[in-house]
């Protein structure tokens, strides 16, 4: 599946996806709590998002035991790529720059942070041609 063809997530369902992404497969109710330690939500609802999730192809459902559990469907890394690739594009005219710079200025990096963009950089920069 290319990048490009991924559907974009929901707010909600980044929410969800990024449980499944820390604690890994998961139960309804193993969802709903983890949820509700940010905002309430209910159980119906964390299942019916999981339901739409799984016709979009974000999560898949294993029915071999009783409770039904959800998986992400994709890595959390592609999908922050393709996250970061489609604002980078939308908002920023396709600029890396522009996205970095104005990622910085909104809000104070720690200095490990800093670091660890100089090494990616410093990596990324030896992989070009």
């Amino acid at each position: 599946m290319k990048l490009e063809s991924l559907k974009t997530p929901t707010d909600s369902e980044l929410e969800i996806l990024r449980v499944l992404w820390e604690r890994g497969p998961s139960t309804v109710k193993e969802v709903q709590e983890a949820l509700i330690s940010t905002k309430p939500v209910g159980y119906t609802t964390v299942l019916k998002m999981l339901q739409i999730m799984t016709v979009k192809g974000s999560v898949t459902r294993n029915e071999h035991d009783r409770a039904h559990v959800y998986v992400a469907c994709q890595p959390a890394e592609r999908t922050k790529r393709q996250l970061a690739g489609e604002m980078m594009e939308k908002v920023f005219g396709g600029s890396a720059s522009e996205l970095v710079l104005h990622a910085l200025s909104g809000q104070k990096a720690s200095h490990d942070e800093i670091e660890e963009i100089r090494r990616m950089l410093d990596e990324y920069e030896r992989k070009l041609p």
